[in-house]
């Protein structure tokens, strides 16, 4: 079956919060433990909850659980990119394909959450 790291959601999750990281980089340094701060802290985790559900999957409640908390996460950082785009720390191109990546990322999330089944979930590990 392989691992988490094979799943195209969790390949594309992990690209974008490397593209968070490097575009929180020219972020002013008054954002340092704000804005910059809470961005990386909700892109890293959908990869996380991503992996740590994969592994328990034996099990389709706790999958689903971490799944959904990777969906939250993902949705925080959509938030943390219209602020982004308020402030005018990135541009409209910048904003729009970064949360054109988190819609995506989203919709990925909502096939796990809702096929559960479809990743090896409630079977003999």
């Amino acid at each position: 079956m392989g691992t988490f790291r094979g799943l195209i959601v969790y390949k594309k999750a992990f690209e974008l919060a490397m593209e968070v990281f490097e575009i929180t980089k020219s972020f002013p340094k008054e954002e340092k433990y704000s804005l910059t701060d809470q961005i990386r802290r909700s892109s890293r985790p959908v990869c996380a909850n991503i992996g740590e559900g994969y592994r328990k999957r034996r099990y389709i409640a706790h999958f689903v659980s971490k799944v959904t908390d990777s969906d939250m996460e993902n949705t925080e950082t959509q938030v943390w990119l219209d602020f982004s785009l308020s402030c005018k720390y990135i541009t409209n191109e910048v904003y729009n394909d970064k949360s054109a990546k988190c819609s995506e990322v989203g919709r990925l999330l909502q096939h796990l959450i809702r096929y559960p089944e479809k990743y090896g979930c409630g079977q003999q590990l």
